[in-house]
């Protein structure tokens, strides 16, 4: 058996695709899931699965949720390791004072051509930015809703991307015991 965690893009937000997070728990369970968790509202499922990649787990979890929810939302899953290293690899420590201040955005694979002048170019004031393989981070110590680089990432990058915040990340890794 194999931990992954399912991060789901745009579910409740602002009133729109709803989903529950104990039904969300229970279709995964009812497809043969195990040990499924769940964290907050925002989509965030911990779960063991003896078989399957990220990349066709991810498939399989969008098709589920099209099914049962009406809407087949963006899925990233990564693997327990994989988590692990985004935290370990963080490059602005001093995000540990303001957790909402960091994000890291996982990608659906690493840009071949990430355009990362371009981001450098936007007058971004205190924001900074990096990539770290399949991970972008983006420190925003002035406020993330606002953020110019959270923005245009995604089309510089020319890859999705499904973000959470530093406080997000590390109850994850907590919950599956890293």
């Amino acid at each position: 058996m194999h931990t992954w965690i399912a991060l789901l893009r745009g579910i409740n937000v602002v009133g729109r695709n709803k989903v529950p997070m104990r039904e969300l728990a229970s279709t995964f369970e009812r497809a043969g899931f195990r040990s499924v968790r769940t964290y907050i509202q925002s989509g965030n499922v911990i779960f063991q699965s003896a078989d399957g990649t990220a990349r066709t787990l991810s498939s399989r979890i969008s098709r589920m949720i099209l099914d049962r929810f009406g809407f087949a939302p963006h899925v990233v899953v990564i693997s327990r390791a994989q988590l692990a290293e985004a935290v370990r690899r963080n490059p602005f420590p001093e995000c540990r004072k303001n957790h909402k201040a960091l994000h890291l955005f996982f990608l659906t694979g690493q840009p071949a051509n990430p355009d990362l002048a371009e981001l450098a170019r936007l007058d971004a004031g205190n924001e900074r930015f990096a990539l770290e393989g399949d991970v972008f981070y983006l420190y925003t110590p002035d406020g993330f809703p606002d953020s110019w680089v959270r923005s245009r990432f995604e089309r510089c990058l020319g890859v999705e991307a499904t973000g959470r915040n530093w406080r997000t990340v590390n109850e994850l890794l907590k919950m599956i015991g890293e």
